[in-house]
């Protein structure tokens, strides 16, 4: 698997802890929608260091395959994050499975990015990394992000209940799943 990849209007990219500031833009940019959709934050979520932090760590743990995540930008403006697509919890065979999450910024909605940046990656997670099941896991009141997936063709399989803490809360989630037909 590559580092960078491009599509029609995106640049795909694994990136490293020098763009800390433009994914704390990101962040603090997107604050009111990404927070009803994640757990709950350390204090110093929202500070340049923490990102580079994390940033690193990210960086060290695709070197063993567990998590894999991408960073979008478009073309025309390779300076701004428009968004990300991370595969976690990356399980070799006999599983040969992952899950997918994705956050996208608010600007950016409804344009066709996300479903051109996933149709992409999902492809190179199948194809170059030989997975034969993606999972993603999306709260039932997401509709925006249930019609997305939906469009790209994983499968409701049902409710995961309270499968993940939000805000401090366990949450239900619906769980999808995308099987590659190799």
């Amino acid at each position: 698997m590559l580092t960078y990849y491009e599509t029609n209007r995106l640049i795909l990219q694994i990136i490293t802890p020098n763009y800390a500031k433009k994914v704390l833009d990101f962040y603090v940019t997107n604050k009111d929608i990404f927070e009803t959709y994640e757990p709950s934050r350390p204090e110093n979520f929202y500070t340049e260091e923490y990102q580079k932090a994390l940033l690193g760590y990210e960086y060290n743990s695709i070197t063993k395959m567990q998590n894999v995540r991408f960073w979008v930008f478009k073309k025309e403006d390779p300076d701004k994050i428009i968004g990300t697509v991370s595969f976690s919890n990356i399980q070799p065979y006999i599983y040969s499975s992952c899950n997918i999450g994705y956050k996208f910024d608010k600007y950016y909605h409804h344009q066709g990015y996300a479903f051109e940046a996933l149709n992409q990656l999902i492809d190179i997670i199948f194809n170059e990394c030989h997975l034969h099941r993606i999972n993603a896991y999306i709260m039932p009141n997401n509709t925006s992000s249930k019609r997305l997936i939906e469009r790209i063709g994983f499968t409701l399989e049902g409710i995961a209940r309270k499968c993940i803490i939000i805000q401090d809360n366990w949450e239900d989630h619906e769980q999808y799943s995308l099987i590659h037909d190799c």
